[in-house]
């Protein structure tokens, strides 16, 4: 500690403010007093007494502190955004996941609209072929006992259509939330191509606006013609298509109809074939990918 006279060698000039030699002695001391200093080092100055070493000391003190709390902060922020982005590739995967799972279901819809596509051309090929033979039955299907009325009528069932649309719910659900940039270019490309592309867009016209054509000619036929040349128009009815059987046959607008409805589903047929294709290579696809991020090796970061 230092002594009262070391502070009574300690003089001060005329205007009160301690000299440069001053400085260096009170570095050695227990420092100067406040009232002494300069506006500036009284700023600094913390308790009532001035010493470099002190000063020097608490600067350091303060830097490294500031070190400490600085890196650690930005330590902080880089695991958090780790962190971050170890869950965004989880949901990630999850959404890949949810999405075969979807796209899986498409190619079930694909397959069972094949299988019905494929009989409806076989059935009504059958119907367009047997159109001019002499066969009171060529107007009804019985499949079972008549008695059990296990028969329908091809032409009451013609106006039905059943448009293409595989379900998409999934695919609509993470198009926004940025998933298919986490996808390669080829992937991306793909899924597009099952949700968005040409061919199933011309599927869907084809199965909708296309067929609504041939349907609507067919009802306006039956309003225009068939009403003011038959007694009665009764579909349900299995004596409507066996008495008026030879009048429906000579209709050739009617057949040239199913003649060309024909062409229009072997032509769906053919496009869902070439669908099912892009569907069976997406899901090819998204599986690798997802098994590809499932081995990956994970470092997960904890924040404590």
């Amino acid at each position: 500690m230092a002594k009262k006279k070391d502070f009574d060698k300690i003089d001060t000039n005329k205007d009160g403010v301690l000299s440069e030699d001053e400085y260096a002695n009170a570095s050695k001391s227990a420092g100067v007093e406040k009232e002494k200093l300069n506006w500036f080092l009284r700023l600094i100055t913390v308790g009532e007494r001035f010493s470099l070493t002190d000063f020097f000391d608490r600067a350091k003190k303060g830097f490294v502190e500031f070190l400490i709390v600085f890196f650690g902060v930005l330590v902080s922020f880089g695991v958090e955004q780790k962190g971050d982005d170890f869950e965004d590739r989880e949901w990630n995967i999850e959404n890949l996941h949810n999405l075969k799972a979807e796209m899986d279901s498409i190619k079930v819809y694909t397959l069972q609209k094949q299988e019905q596509m494929n009989y409806i051309i076989e059935s009504y090929q059958d119907l367009y072929d047997t159109w001019d033979t002499d066969n009171k039955y060529i107007f009804i299907w019985i499949w079972g006992d008549v008695k059990k009325k296990e028969y329908d009528f091809p032409l009451k069932m013609y106006t039905n259509r059943d448009p293409f649309n595989p379900p998409r719910v999934v695919y609509d659900a993470i198009k926004l939330d940025g998933t298919f940039r986490f996808l390669g270019s080829e992937i991306g490309q793909s899924v597009y191509s099952t949700y968005e592309g040409m061919d199933l867009k011309y599927l869907k016209i084809n199965t909708d606006k296309e067929e609504e054509v041939f349907t609507k000619k067919f009802n306006d036929r039956v309003d225009s013609k068939w009403v003011f040349d038959l007694e009665y128009i009764d579909f349900d009815s299995p004596q409507f298509w066996i008495n008026n059987r030879e009048y429906i046959q000579k209709d050739q607008y009617v057949k040239y109809n199913l003649f060309k409805r024909i062409e229009l589903w072997q032509q769906t047929a053919e496009q869902i074939e070439e669908y099912l294709k892009v569907v069976e290579s997406s899901i090819q696809l998204v599986t690798k990918e997802i098994q590809k991020k499932d081995d990956e090796i994970t470092i997960v970061y904890w924040v404590f």
